[in-house]
């Protein structure tokens, strides 16, 4: 039997302890765990001080691209239309992005752990430059989507392109096994952080721009051209990268495995379809968009929805770093679930508010229990999934997530038109969400990953000692 890399939980009152950690002494004539046998596991920094030079560059790297994509995804839009494109121009350049990033993005996640992390981290950094170099030249549309379907630009602000699936597989291997979910709860921590640094800076930096006579457009420019640096940034960072970032010599897979999946190919199939489903839901709603919605509907200006966005995300960092708690007590599906659908509720009503404060408070809102799914997510694909699966997993689930988002703002192009008919995505996308929720719930509600089975048996055996 396989050694899950999962660090499993048992909750008692308010104890929330790592089970992997535990002794038959520990559990008491109940089969729980004895109060105060060990510290409580709510994410602290103490999980970071396990991280090597290898763990600090790639939260250096996460800090670096996601505030790159923060920086330009909040005037995107309004730059594509200063370049002179329609609504529909633009719904079909999202469109297109998304779906040459997953075309691209699939061929190196699925090859990574046998090229080479460290190069496929590179060659997505140089995609990043090149994207936003064209971008930043031309105003021909063939120029723009062919730079847009195969460099790396985040019209959501979130994650793009190959980095996370990789780095998710590289964190995995060099952290400890029980630090893992913490782990990564700190890596969206910061990743949201960066993003919402990046909103209230790009949105600020246009704003102070035209505010001293520079025209929207050269304003819009100059965001685009801090983009391309800060991609050549992300490139140098990588190429530092140690070996012990690589699959061991012994457990690459052959070239001709399919996918880079074998045992877990079902669960991953089934996941991928789900996430797909969210993802689409999600790309009706993503952050460029939002940002117009609020500059058509309210007159928001652009220091204004950079603030807007840089609370948005600050909240749902805090959400994700919260999710391991709850996970710890009620596991990840149910985390995933019932946190995600008060979300979704909290987006519809979005639209339904008359002003515009009472609209920014109730996005906020929404935010601060959003993105608890993030790290859940993550952390169960990793978990039920082998161990020489995991890059694979991570890339398919990404790519699945990618291709459905990607189909989303073709369809929202058409809205545009209006701010009346631009809120109907509020409830487009909320509705879709909720049908995700209960669509996860019942199929892999009883699929426990094995840290949640490991409680389970210890309780068991704790019981069967009376």
């Amino acid at each position: 039997m396989r050694r899950a890399n999962a660090e499993p939980y048992e909750a008692n009152g308010d104890e929330d302890v790592p089970f992997n950690t535990l002794k038959m002494q520990d559990i008491d004539s109940c089969g729980a765990i004895r109060a105060g046998t060990m510290r409580r596991s709510l994410p602290t920094s103490e999980s970071l001080s396990t991280l090597t030079t290898d763990g600090r560059l790639l939260f250096a790297t996460r800090i670096i691209r996601l505030f790159a994509y923060g920086f330009l995804s909040v005037v995107l839009v309004l730059y594509l239309v200063q370049v002179g494109l329609s609504e529909t121009q633009i719904g079909l350049l999202l469109t297109l992005t998304l779906a040459g990033d997953t075309l691209i993005s699939l061929w190196i996640t699925i090859n990574a752990d046998r090229i080479g992390r460290q190069r496929m981290l590179i060659l997505g950094a140089g995609l990043m430059l090149f994207a936003s170099v064209i971008f930043a030249i031309t105003r021909n549309y063939v120029l723009l989507v062919v730079a847009a379907a195969i460099g790396v630009i985040s019209p959501s602000g979130s994650e793009v392109g190959p980095f996370l699936s990789i780095e998710q597989a590289a964190l995995s291997q060099i952290v400890p096994d029980r630090q893992r979910t913490q782990v990564f709860a700190w890596y969206n921590l910061v990743g949201f952080s960066a993003t919402a640094t990046g909103a209230l800076a790009g949105g600020g930096l246009a704003q102070l721009l035209q505010g001293a006579g520079v025209p929207a457009l050269q304003s819009y420019r100059v965001i685009v051209v801090g983009y391309a640096l800060l991609g050549l940034a992300l490139g140098a960072l990588f190429s530092r990268l140690s070996p012990r970032v690589e699959v061991p010599s012994d457990q690459v897979q052959p070239a001709n495995t399919r996918f880079g999946l074998h045992r877990s190919r079902n669960v991953v199939l089934r996941l991928s379809l789900l996430f797909a489903v969210d993802a689409f839901a999600g790309g009706f709603i993503v952050q460029s968009i939002l940002s117009y919605w609020f500059y058509v509907r309210f007159g928001a200006q652009p220091g204004l929805l950079g603030a807007i966005f840089f609370g948005a995300n600050i909240m749902s960092g805090v959400s994700a770093l919260l999710a391991a708690r709850i996970a710890a007590r009620i596991g990840l599906i149910r985390t995933m679930v019932f946190t995600h659908i008060p979300s979704n509720v909290l987006l519809m009503l979005v639209p339904l508010m008359p002003t515009l404060p009472l609209a920014i408070l109730m996005l906020l809102v929404r935010h601060s229990i959003s993105q608890m799914d993030v790290p859940t997510r993550q952390s169960y694909t990793m978990a039920v999934v082998s161990p020489d699966e995991r890059s694979a997993a991570a890339g398919i689930t990404g790519i699945a997530r990618t291709t459905g988002a990607s189909l989303s703002p073709i369809l929202v192009g058409p809205l545009m038109a209006s701010a009346s008919a631009l809120s109907s995505v509020f409830f487009i996308s909320g509705g879709l969400k909720i049908v995700y929720d209960l669509a996860l719930y019942y199929n892999f509600v009883k699929m426990k990953p094995p840290e949640e089975k490991e409680a389970e048996s210890m309780t068991i055996r704790g019981r069967s000692k009376m």
